[in-house]
């Protein structure tokens, strides 16, 4: 099985391309009996649903690509060479996660970490392609539009005390301070998100992971950015079901920004 899946537009293309690498929830055949059974069977720390709330994105002409396994298998917006992605002291699980957001073991023999023959395995099985085929659309795209946007697709429950103590605020937007796209494109999805009912912040407490900081090359008229989203923006209280009228909102909010952003990079 493939490690992702794309959906092509249903409309006239435009030069956006969206990367969901935190939605999978299926494990490889060879992998699962190594994982704890509870915890597979619903991976606690998957971006639940956003799939389906970004599901308008291809009517509007965007390309989506999206994981099919899940980040237990192998974390892909984390640097392949274990590079930190913060150095603040909050808890980042690794590459090739041992333990949820929490803390807590997801292996049946509760290892501390990989080997490094079974790293290298993973990167090749289901890091690289994916990868791969990211670098291809964007390629494919900037070809035809002379430049492209990556909008890579993140949620997050409303806390994680491993990360920081307050809760999360209601969207952020990543750049990696202002160098994955230009500003031009930063301060449109800025302004859009700002006059919104939402709170909004800017790089803090995250300013992208490896997919936006990778990618982002804006002198290259390819440009990045990352939207990290609390759950319940989209999700009942429990943050574990989907909450139709709370993603219409957001769903809204996103149409509004997807469509400035096109307007400017058709310029």
């Amino acid at each position: 099985m493939s490690s992702f899946r794309i959906i092509h537009p249903t409309s006239e293309q435009v030069p956006i391309l969206l990367s969901i690498p935190h939605c999978g929830v299926l494990f490889p055949d060879e992998l699962k009996r190594e994982f704890k059974s509870e915890k597979i069977n619903q991976p606690d720390d998957t971006d639940w649903f956003v799939d389906r709330l970004y599901d308008f994105a291809p009517a509007m002409g965007i390309t989506i690509i999206q994981a099919v396994y899940s980040r237990w298998v192998i974390d892909l917006n984390r640097d392949p060479d274990s590079k930190p992605l913060y150095t603040d002291g909050r808890i980042i699980t690794d590459l090739c996660p041992v333990t949820d957001f929490l803390g807590n073991p997801i292996y049946s023999d509760e290892r501390k970490a990989l080997s490094k023959d079974d790293r290298s395995g993973r990167i090749e099985k289901y890091f690289q392609p994916y990868h791969h085929q990211v670098q291809t659309l964007l390629v494919t795209i900037k070809e035809k539009f002379g430049k492209v946007l990556l909008w890579d697709c993140h949620s997050i429950r409303q806390q994680v005390l491993t990360i920081q103590k307050e809760k999360f605020p209601d969207l952020i937007l990543g750049d990696a301070d202002g160098t994955s796209a230009s500003p031009g494109i930063i301060e449109a999805a800025l302004s859009k998100l700002d006059h919104s009912d939402f709170s909004v912040r800017h790089n803090f407490p995250f300013k992208g992971g490896y997919i936006t900081r990778h990618y982002g090359k804006p002198a290259e008229n390819i440009h990045a950015l990352q939207l990290e989203m609390t759950k319940v923006n989209y999700m009942h209280d429990d943050e574990l079901t989907y909450h139709k009228e709370r993603a219409e909102k957001i769903r809204s909010l996103l149409k509004i920004v997807f469509g400035a952003l096109t307007g400017i990079l058709k310029q």
